[in-house]
């Protein structure tokens, strides 16, 4: 809520020398309140609702079919800047300037809800025998970790909703990096107003995703008979 409609303090008065007598500051700074008040009552109706959005999560699934591999994997936090671990909307006007909307706001921050997309294609995918978050179990044959760049507006003409986004793969027995994929696309906006530029980073997010799950999924099938899990290794 607006601080402007509590707290209001009162003007001091004071009587000095020489100067309108005490009964007429006293009258002047009772209507000077009276129209202070009402001036902030009429701002606290006036704010503005803030508004929320989200990216598009797919169902989640939880049973792999018979054509997943023997792998389970892990999907660790995605790292970012403090801007992404926010739930502000961030946009960029010029090369190094950046600024966050005051009213309009994702639901999560994005590093969380990019995580969440990703985390639920990969189990949708049917391609291992498990996937879980981290945080939530400490057994995996493999761990995907990513860093987050960029997932703003950019402003110019077009328009354009950026995400840059990088992720390694490591082997957690032998703990080696096994694979990384490193995406980064501007996506064009179709329209002026933040809706628009959502609905871009939304479709700028599930393309990057579909690549990452499609590398992954390259890279598990050159690996030998028997080598999918550290179980089998």
């Amino acid at each position: 809520m607006n601080a402007g409609c509590f707290g209001l303090r009162r003007p001091r008065v004071t009587r000095g020398e020489g100067k309108v007598p005490w009964s007429f500051n006293f009258k002047a700074t009772g209507l000077l309140l009276a129209m202070v008040t009402a001036g902030s009552m009429a701002g606290c109706g006036a704010t503005r609702p803030t508004q929320y959005y989200q990216l598009t999560v797919p169902a989640d699934v939880h049973h792999a079919e018979p054509n997943a591999t023997g792998v389970s994997l892990a999907l660790g936090p995605l790292v970012s800047s403090h801007l992404y671990r926010e739930d502000r909307i961030v946009y960029s006007s010029g090369q190094h300037q950046m600024g966050t909307y005051e009213f309009q706001r994702w639901t999560e921050p994005p590093a969380e809800m990019i995580e969440e997309v990703l985390l639920r294609e990969l189990r949708a995918s049917n391609r291992y025998r498990e996937v879980f978050a981290q945080r939530s179990a400490s057994h995996a044959d493999y761990v995907l970790r990513g860093r987050l760049y960029d997932f703003k507006e950019v402003s110019g003409s077009p328009l354009q909703a950026r995400v840059t986004v990088e992720f390694e793969l490591k082997d957690m027995k032998s703990g080696a990096t096994v694979w990384s994929h490193y995406y980064s696309h501007d996506e064009p906006v179709d329209g002026k107003d933040v809706p628009a530029m959502v609905a871009a980073l939304d479709r700028n997010v599930q393309r990057g995703v579909s690549e990452v799950k499609a590398s992954l999924e390259q890279y598990f099938s050159t690996l030998p008979p028997g080598n999918n899990s550290a179980t089998d290794r």
